[in-house]
């Protein structure tokens, strides 16, 4: 979780259209709301409307979402604008149809909803179309679900890079991580259980839990459309108490924890402290309370030779972890480093489990 909203990025949108991915077979969990690129386009509207829609939209960007920078370094009116780009496109219009009447996902009324809810409201744009374009993925996420960040991919690279090693140099432990159980703890939107998953490719298996069932749903949901439900459990629990039937069996284990001090939640943009599940954020009095806990509760699970990493606030928080490892649970861990993300940043801490 890195929080400056404007980091976050629809650059795979070239690369990825989710238009032409299908629509998840049953999953057995609750069916999360629709994102709005897959609802039908069954609502005409008249062209005139939505360039009347779209003057408004921008005025309202010019005349509240001006403010936001300086109010808590939010997205900028030029991040807005192309918000508003991909958000008429998700919602079905076309600039190349010349027709005096558009189909659309949503009637003209909720369009004027959603987007006054994005800018006077400031309701993250991943809520508002109800998907996040992640790595090559793209996850459904709504009220209750925090958003994947683009620095969470690294965990990703780690665990490729991790597999391709292990497969050139065919040691005595074989194919040990692409073939054993990984677990995603506080998986929010599946994102790195799925993303993990096919990194597996046909070996492999993945759990994924959190605490929350919005979330839990929403994963399912996620895990359905890319095909993975064989691949992947999802299981609801708070942290290690839904895998005390795979202990000692563990491979891997990743965890993106809430690691946000309680006293800074208010702090953040609005996009993030006002309207992001809290429980995916806060971290406790210093935000390390869920990170230890992971340290602490990881030998529980985890097998001989096992892979670890965790995702931190930055410098100081891994440090913290790294002392902690490496000193306070002396002969637990070996080989544990610090990461950074593509910002420099020292955001993760990785290791093995003797």
């Amino acid at each position: 979780m890195a929080f400056p909203y404007n980091s976050f990025s629809r650059t795979i949108r070239s690369i990825m259209s989710p238009r032409n991915l299908s629509q998840p077979s049953s999953i057995h969990l609750n069916q999360p709301q629709t994102p709005l690129f897959l609802k039908s386009p069954i609502h005409q509207t008249p062209l005139s409307s939505l360039t009347q829609f779209q003057t408004w939209a921008k005025t309202l960007i010019q005349s509240k979402g001006s403010n936001f920078p300086t109010i808590d370094n939010g997205p900028d009116t030029n991040h807005l604008f192309r918000e508003l780009k991909w958000f008429l496109e998700d919602a079905g219009f076309n600039r190349d149809d010349d027709e005096d009447i558009v189909r659309l996902r949503v009637g003209l009324d909720e369009l004027y909803l959603l987007w006054k809810q994005r800018i006077v409201e400031r309701r993250p744009f991943q809520y508002v179309v109800g998907c996040e374009h992640w790595r090559d993925l793209v996850l459904s996420v709504e009220e209750g679900v925090l958003i994947p960040r683009p620095e969470t991919e690294v965990i990703v690279d780690i665990v490729e890079e991790l597999i391709k090693k292990e497969e050139e140099e065919e040691d005595e432990n074989e194919v040990m991580m692409k073939e054993g159980l990984w677990v995603d703890l506080g998986t929010g939107s599946g994102a790195l259980a799925i993303a993990i998953a096919r990194a597996l490719g046909k070996g492999g298996r993945v759990i994924a839990t959190d605490l929350s069932p919005v979330a839990a749903s929403v994963a399912g949901y996620n895990v359905g459309r890319y095909g993975l439900q064989d691949k992947i459990e999802i299981r609801i629990g708070s942290w290690f108490k839904p895998l005390e039937d795979v202990k000692r069996e563990v491979v891997g284990l990743v965890s993106n924890p809430p690691y946000i001090p309680s006293d800074q939640i208010l702090g953040l943009q609005a996009e993030v402290g006002k309207h992001e599940p809290r429980l995916a954020l806060d971290g406790g009095e210093n935000g390390m309370v869920d990170l230890l806990h992971l340290c602490e509760g990881a030998a529980s699970v985890m097998k001989s030779g096992g892979f670890f990493a965790f995702e931190t606030n930055g410098e100081m928080q891994s440090k913290f972890l790294l002392d902690f490892t490496m000193n306070k649970s002396k002969g637990c861990f070996r080989d544990v480093k610090i990461v950074s993300d593509h910002s420099g940043i020292q955001r993760f801490v990785t290791g093995f489990f003797v």
